[in-house]
């Protein structure tokens, strides 16, 4: 496979029928990125789980509130200046929220104090706003999950969720779920009022024991209620209790859509009469809603589906948003029997716009549509923190808010982060900064993974970028246009070996060569994978395939060649590789740059200084030439504000003198050429923790990209920035 395609225009962006707006001239920003450990009190166990799930907000706007489930509190953030969010404390509360809504100067949580599944019990817990004080708590009649508010109604879904290790989790599993209302005075309740409405008898699938996972309440005080397991809607009366309408969530058929998890994105898989199963629903109107087909028992249809009031589809997303997710890079290949994932949606009035938010759990992004009526108009995509949960539009204040509940931040990872994202007018949105276009196939250049970059020789912002050991199945070599905002991956050139896939590479770094490219391969001992110097032609054909040799190899450690590039010319041409960290036979703290000269097939080295590490290790990402020195990044393995060195280094090239292995190495000298953590931290996220590609232009501009792993553990965001002249 070897293709190149050149887009001209936005209109070769396009992948769908809900297409990027051209004429939009308000697009949402990410202005400030919160880490909810900042809220934990130092006397708490700081690397404990801690989660930031579903979210509410005071009627000014000013202070968010969220639910962290393991931690059993609620978690206050202070956004008067959004750009600068505050930590504002927590509260202890007497079992697991699970939902949480503001009404007035109340706060009402919908807390889980099941003993186990069979046994399941609840408690809905007024907190005082202004004193944060738990003011009252009145009994519920089971598990709760999902609370909303709205025209007087308080409306609560009680779960009773089943137990997936009881006869592989299939349904019935009683005790049966149950919506529960209340009539809001104001914004207070009475417990004595609150009544249970029975949803048995419904759906087709188990309905002797609908499980419901979530709910909205109209302006017209009429609530929708999802039976995830069961496949089933249900729209309630909240004043009188009474089902108004109910029906299947139905199924819908799937193309174009990856299915295998085999180290590959491709597009050529279908699924049929795949259920919906919803998870979070949200009013668009009095008369359409729309739902997140996240899917939990047996189906997910990777989708949203907008449904008028009586059960009529009136939009079916079908595979549109997973294509926009593959296009910018954040697919999650290892998640293929739900995709991407949809998890919650969020609608709000913005001007003369209602917009529709639709979050991806597992691609952690969320689509922004504008409602026409008809199909949606997708405007723009936001990149969230790992799994986002919850969503919250902020319209009187032109906010917008996105909750993520993946906490690796005990396993040395990034915590859960609350993001928001304000709404103005601008030329463009400032993310992505890198996407894909079409192919001849109409669907989207598969990305992700970026590991290095190389730039063509003689024309001006068109750069190379390979993929790295994720997609393992299929490694690739990607043609990238940077004259273009954001810049376009145009092309895509499989790696083969004897006309296959070349399979078991994890190519960290790439360089332009006479007639194609040098490709380095790192080297995984754990998994009997050698450190590779790879020739291929300009289709990808490996011609040539240079190991290290095996007295050097047997040193050799799981972090080895990250990047390559080429100085000289001829007879006299070397490729150089850097080594990522120590191997055995290094000092501490210094590294090989190793040199490869083909006229002779002789190896030799060099040895680089690492800076000192204050938390984790410090190790080289990428070499490249330019001109009279090379330059080097050399970063830390830490992710957001534990981020310390991101880093590109000067080598001059009267330094790179090498001398043939086996012997004592010389020691370079570097220059620090340029800090990059101001450019990490521009996207106003958190600092990511692998810049891993960098190139100079035919016409001297520089570039970095960073590694998204693939949607591996990862937020999926990926950063391409332009540094200009160095």
């Amino acid at each position: 496979m070897h293709r190149s395609f050149i887009a001209g225009s936005l209109a070769a962006l396009l992948l769908s029928g809900t297409a990027l707006s051209a004429s939009a001239a308000e697009y949402f920003d990410r202005i400030a990125s919160f880490p909810i450990t900042a809220n934990l009190p130092k006397d708490a166990d700081q690397k404990a789980e801690t989660v930031a799930e579903i979210i509410s907000a005071s009627e000014d706007g000013t202070l968010l509130i969220y639910t962290d489930s393991p931690r059993k509190a609620l978690g206050f953030i202070d956004i008067a200046d959004p750009a600068q969010p505050k930590a504002a404390g927590m509260l202890a509360l007497p079992g697991e929220p699970t939902s949480v809504k503001v009404v007035g100067q109340r706060i009402y949580v919908a807390v889980n104090t099941s003993e186990s599944f069979a046994n399941p019990s609840g408690k809905l817990v007024t907190v005082d706003l202004a004193g944060r004080k738990i003011a009252a708590e009145c009994p519920l009649p089971g598990q709760p999950d999902s609370i909303a508010a709205h025209a007087g109604v308080l409306a609560i879904a009680i779960e009773n969720e089943r137990n997936e290790e009881v006869n592989d989790g299939a349904l019935p599993q009683l005790p049966a779920g149950a919506l529960v209302l209340g009539a809001l005075n104001g914004d207070q309740i009475e417990c004595a009022g609150l009544k249970t409405v029975s949803l048995t008898g419904l759906a087709a699938v188990a309905g002797e024991d609908p499980e419901p996972e979530y709910v909205d309440v109209s302006a017209e005080g009429k609530v929708v209620i999802t039976l995830q397991e069961n496949n089933h809607i249900v729209v309630v009366d909240g004043k009188t209790g009474k089902v108004d309408a109910h029906f299947s969530a139905g199924s819908v058929d799937l193309k174009a859509i990856d299915t295998k998890k085999d180290g590959r994105i491709d597009l050529s898989g279908a699924m049929e009469k795949v259920a919906r199963e919803p998870d979070a629903v949200h009013w668009i109107d009095a008369d359409r809603f729309v739902t997140a087909n996240e899917g939990d028992w047996k189906g997910g249809s990777r989708g949203f589906t907008i449904f008028n009031r009586d059960g009529r589809v009136a939009y079916e997303s079908g595979a549109s948003l997973e294509h926009e997710i593959v296009s910018l890079g954040h697919y999650p290949d290892k998640r293929n029997k739900k995709g991407v994932e949809v998890e919650g949606v969020e609608t709000g009035r913005f001007g003369n716009d209602t917009l529709i938010f639709v979050g991806s759990e597992r691609a952690s992004v969320v689509a922004v549509y504008r409602d026409t009526g008809a199909a949606p108009e997708l405007v723009q995509v936001l990149p969230t923190g790992i799994g986002p949960e919850g969503l919250l539009a902020i319209p009187s204040r032109n906010l917008f808010i996105a909750t993520s509940e993946a906490d690796l931040h005990g396993e040395g990872g990034v915590a859960p982060h609350v993001m928001i994202y304000r709404r103005a007018e601008r030329a463009a949105p400032a993310y992505p900064t890198i996407r894909s276009v079409k192919n001849a196939e109409g669907l989207p250049i598969a990305w992700g993974a970026l590991s290095g970059l190389a730039a063509d020789r003689t024309q001006a912002g068109r750069l190379h970028a390979i993929t790295d050991s994720v997609y393992s199945g299929a490694p690739r070599i990607l043609t990238i246009d940077a004259t273009k905002k954001p810049a376009l991956i145009v092309g895509e050139t499989l790696v083969t070996r004897n006309g296959a896939a070349a399979e078991k590479l994890d190519l960290e770094g790439i360089a332009v060569a006479e007639g194609g490219f040098w490709l380095a391969s790192e080297g995984n001992p754990e998994k009997g994978l050698k450190n590779q110097l790879i020739r291929v032609d300009a289709k990808g054909a490996i011609t040539e395939e240079i190991a290290l040799p095996a007295e050097i190899e047997k040193g050799a450690k799981n972090f080895g060649f990250e990047g390559v590039t080429v100085t000289g010319s001829g007879a006299d041409e070397l490729v150089w590789l850097a080594v990522q960290r120590e191997w055995a036979d290094d000092g501490k703290g210094s590294v090989k740059l190793l040199a490869y000269k083909p006229s002779e097939k002789s190896w030799s080295a060099v040895r680089y200084p690492l800076d000192n590490a204050e938390t984790g290790w410090i190790g080289l990402s990428e070499i490249t030439a330019a001109g009279d020195r090379v330059i080097i990044i050399e970063r830390d393995n830490q992710i957001a504000e534990k981020a310390k060195v991101k880093k590109l280094y000067a080598v001059s090239m009267a330094e790179m003198k090498p001398v043939k292995l086996g012997g004592e190495l010389p020691l370079v000298q570097k220059t620090l050429l340029r800090d990059l953590l101001p450019d990490l931290k521009a996207a106003k996220g958190y600092v990511l923790d692998k810049v891993e590609g960098f190139a100079i232009d035919a016409a001297g501009d520089a570039y970095i990209v960073t590694d998204n792993d693939g949607v591996d553990d990862s937020s999926g965001e990926t950063q391409f920035h332009t540094l200009g002249k160095l």
